[in-house]
């Protein structure tokens, strides 16, 4: 087992390491002299950090490749706040080197009975041909394993083994929960696109050394996916109702809720809308959730920048519980200075009426009255 994980570079920061870490991605780019440098990807079970290899560059351009595991020494530290490995020694290790469970993170909850829970779901569904539809799914040995595998997402929210499972029974969860708040929604409509919203995932992802896209996943996505895979078990129930057929695909092609987030239409009907907002709940709730996760260590409640939610996070549990600080007194009256003093009284008095002046300047007015009067 990997005695150094990326989860652990706050401890390592400034300090040479030596670990093992499959390939995410691989680039050769060039430096301003033209010379060509390494930029990597690195992963492991934890997550995954941004790599260079600067100096002896072209004995290892093809030494390895995206997806293989290697060794690498090298140096953690930070850049733009980000941590970073500036690698100096890499190779290539063989599959006997490598205990596969160090590098792709899986869900801590116990896979068994999360299926067995989306099971009891589905048990509970009173619509006859969607009911018979989800266990044709379940029923499915190919399907059934790789909904119990496949990560919800590459790196967004649930991208681990068994996130796509755990983020549907989530779902089921809290939708079965709300539903009871509105009666115009339908449970079991609903449920259908809780159980089928994302299946497309275990044909768009590639899962076994890293996590990436598939050819189809690349070309169609998993929402095209999900309306193949949709066509091939409704030809096994007859007479399945249209009405349900179409509603079903548009739960499907609608759920990212934007056009901008890749959905071809906006949710049009109420399971369609509540199916949206609940998964993108679930979603950006477990992204926080990782989040905190990835740096529970850290002092401060502020989490690093997200850039799923294009923001810094709060960890409010952390800022409640962190002892308040310790009140500073309040300053004392700040004394003036004794040249401010003496030049404000100089002022003041400069400004105070002169009582010889004015007396005299009165003699003088009623002198020339006076005189006045006596011509």
């Amino acid at each position: 087992m990997k005695e150094f994980y990326i989860c652990n570079c706050v401890q390592q920061e400034n300090k040479v390491i030596t670990s093992q870490f499959v390939v995410v991605s691989k680039q050769i780019k060039a430096k301003k002299n033209g010379e060509p440098y390494l930029a990597l990807t690195l992963g492991d079970r934890s997550g995954s950090v941004d790599a260079k290899m600067w100096d002896n560059v072209e004995e290892f351009l093809n030494a390895f490749e995206q997806d293989d595991f290697v060794k690498v020494k090298g140096l953690i530290n930070k850049y733009n706040n980000r941590w970073q490995l500036t690698i100096h020694k890499i190779r290539k290790m063989g599959d006997s080197e490598v205990d596969f469970s160090d590098y792709l993170p899986k869900t801590s909850k116990d896979i068994d009975q999360l299926w067995a829970k989306l099971g009891e779901f589905v048990e509970t569904m009173q619509q006859p041909q969607l009911k018979q539809l989800l266990k044709l799914f379940m029923a499915d040995e190919e399907i059934s394993k790789a909904y119990r595998d496949a990560p919800a997402a590459k790196t967004l929210h649930h991208a681990y083994i068994g996130g796509l499972l755990d983020h549907v029974v989530s779902l089921f969860s809290s939708c079965d929960l709300i539903v009871r708040n509105y009666p115009m929604v339908n449970r079991d409509l609903l449920f259908t696109g809780v159980f089928l919203h994302d299946i497309g995932k275990i044909h768009e992802l590639t899962y076994a050394r890293s996590f990436g896209y598939s050819t189809a996943g690349q070309l169609l996505g998993h929402m095209i996916i999900e309306l193949e895979m949709l066509q091939k078990k409704l030809a096994l129930i007859p007479d399945f109702p249209p009405e349900l057929k179409i509603l079903i695909e548009h739960l499907i092609i609608s759920h990212h809720g934007e056009y901008e987030f890749g959905s071809p239409k906006l949710p049009m009907f109420p399971e369609a809308l509540m199916l949206h907002y609940m998964d993108d709940l679930d979603s950006k709730m477990e992204a926080m959730r990782a989040q905190f996760e990835r740096e529970s260590e850290n002092e401060s409640p502020w989490t690093s920048y997200n850039s799923s939610l294009a923001r810094p996070l709060l960890n409010s549990r952390k800022f409640l519980e962190k002892p308040n600080p310790v009140e500073e007194p309040e300053p004392a009256p700040e004394e003036k200075p004794e040249f401010e003093t003496e030049t404000m009284a100089a002022t003041a008095a400069a400004t105070e009426p002169d009582s010889v002046s004015q007396k005299s300047l009165l003699d003088l007015q009623s002198h020339f009255a006076a005189k006045k009067n006596s011509i």
